[in-house]
């Protein structure tokens, strides 16, 4: 399958200055579009990716993209924007850095959840969007999304998936595991590697790690058991591992590995803002979250107190045995608890900011 497909590139109109003060005076900024405007400027559904995702969200969501379901392109104008630190087109490590003339690559600034929300609310200002209907995303996504009720006053109602209030001791460390796979690689050399010649090794072990906490033992159980793949004795979920490290490497960079998987562990709506009761206290408007029964990565428990927290916010389960990926596979159960969500609003005050 080609990837990525019908993603704009154009360059915000004011420079982006991220949290730690680094001031980009040219930012590339990736997205896509679904559905029009309308004249008040404020049907805009804002689809927020995941770690290896990318602005084309049809290719990535496509049962929740459509008639009646949480992004409708009959009623609503749906953007997705790829965020920085990035491969998919939006500023990132192979950005050039006009004060060398060469690409960043491991000299790249940080970047928070935080400064992935303020890009793309400056590309929505860019847009002419003047109000959000909803925000979702899932993982990385909900972070995100979970960051835009804070920030942006245009966001009347969101819906977070498989995500918390923070990242936890527990997230953290499986990402340090994995960055540690990326930057044990030999050709990895601090972050300056030729990108033709990157850590894919060390990119593909990443991988496998990862995929092993997106599903879950009686998700392997069902499709593998003990089955060997080969004569050399290779068990068939150590080729699945294999055969799902290797694919990323081959379309995703190990620099913007580093960066999404730092960022996400930046994640914390109440560093420097006070206490998770006042700062989740403040987020009126409504909020579903959604949790996944056998996701072993964001425990339900994260979820269901993520809504407690949140004045007007509703909990739901889906019930899978596909682990954190059921947000991205689920799309019968997901769009019947987004449809009764989207039911409740009309009967609700959607902005009650």
């Amino acid at each position: 399958m080609t990837m990525n497909q019908g993603i704009t590139i154009t360059t915000l109109n004011k420079p982006f200055i991220t949290e730690s003060g680094h001031r980009f005076k040219r930012a590339e900024a990736a997205y896509k579009t679904w559905g029009e405007l309308n004249e008040s400027a404020d049907n805009a559904v804002v689809i927020c990716h995941a770690l290896t995702g990318h602005a084309a969200a049809d290719e990535w969501f496509p049962g929740l993209i459509g008639p009646g379901c949480a992004a409708d392109p009959e009623e609503d104008f749906i953007v997705c924007i790829n965020v920085p630190g990035s491969c998919y087109g939006s500023l990132g490590p192979w950005s050039v850095n006009p004060e060398s003339g060469e690409p960043w690559r491991g000299g790249f600034p940080e970047i928070t959840i935080r400064d992935m929300v303020r890009f793309q609310m400056q590309l929505l200002d860019q847009l002419g969007v003047k109000g959000i209907k909803r925000v979702l995303g899932g993982s990385l996504g909900g972070m995100q999304a979970l960051e835009f009720c804070i920030l942006d006053e245009r966001v009347r109602s969101a819906i977070l998936m498989a995500m918390g209030k923070a990242h936890t001791p527990w997230a953290i460390g499986i990402s340090h595991a994995q960055r540690a796979a990326i930057m044990g690689d030999a050709d990895w050399k601090g972050g300056f590697y030729d990108r033709e010649k990157g850590p894919a090794g060390g990119i593909a072990a990443a991988r496998m790690m990862a995929m092993i906490t997106y599903r879950t033992p009686e998700d392997y159980n069902r499709k593998f058991g003990r089955k060997l793949q080969n004569e050399d004795g290779q068990f068939q979920v150590e080729s699945y591992l294999n055969y799902q490290g290797q694919k990323l490497a081959k379309r995703f960079d190990a620099l913007s590995y580093i960066i999404l998987t730092k960022a996400m562990d930046t994640h914390d709506v109440s560093r420097n803002r006070g206490s998770f009761e006042e700062v989740l206290g403040r987020v009126k408007i409504p909020v579903q979250v959604i949790g996944i029964d056998s996701d072993h990565l964001y425990p339900v428990p994260e979820q269901k107190e993520l809504a407690s927290l949140l004045p007007n916010g509703r909990f739901s389960k889906i019930t899978s045995d596909f682990g954190h990926d059921a947000f991205l596979i689920e799309w019968e159960q997901m769009n019947e608890v987004i449809r009764e969500f989207k039911e409740s609003l009309k009967s609700a005050p959607i902005n009650a900011k």
